[in-house]
């Protein structure tokens, strides 16, 4: 979709910190975390609802994997996920680390570096 901002980012058009790329998906931090690593999953097809992704079980591998991975890279058991979809109208979920300190929220090339290694 031309003017979807996660499309966008997907085509290269809007600069992100980019945690994971396959054929099918994209992970990139949030530029508003709620935790250091907040990261959004989403396919890179425009697809409104994450309830109408095709293979739907495969994009939920793929944000367990990026969910392993935090674990690892900021070194809790502590991951919530979200699944609203009102925010932008692509789907997405969220994947963050819930104890650690807001200091290390902006730290956005260290955090994204973090989970790439932990991959």
């Amino acid at each position: 979709m031309e003017s979807c901002i996660f499309c966008k980012i997907v085509r290269g058009e809007i600069p992100c910190h980019k945690v994971y790329e396959d054929d099918t998906y994209f992970a990139f931090l949030d530029i508003h975390p709620k935790a250091p690593g907040h990261t959004q999953v989403i396919p890179k097809n425009h697809i409104r609802w994450v309830w109408d992704v095709p293979n739907v079980g495969e994009y939920f591998e793929v944000a367990a994997k990026l969910a392993h991975a935090q674990r690892k890279a900021f070194n809790t058991d502590w991951i919530l996920s979200r699944i609203v979809g009102d925010e932008v109208q692509h789907a997405h979920i969220w994947i963050y680390p819930s104890t650690e300190t807001e200091t290390e929220l902006m730290k956005f090339d260290q955090n994204a570096e973090k989970i790439r290694l932990a991959l």
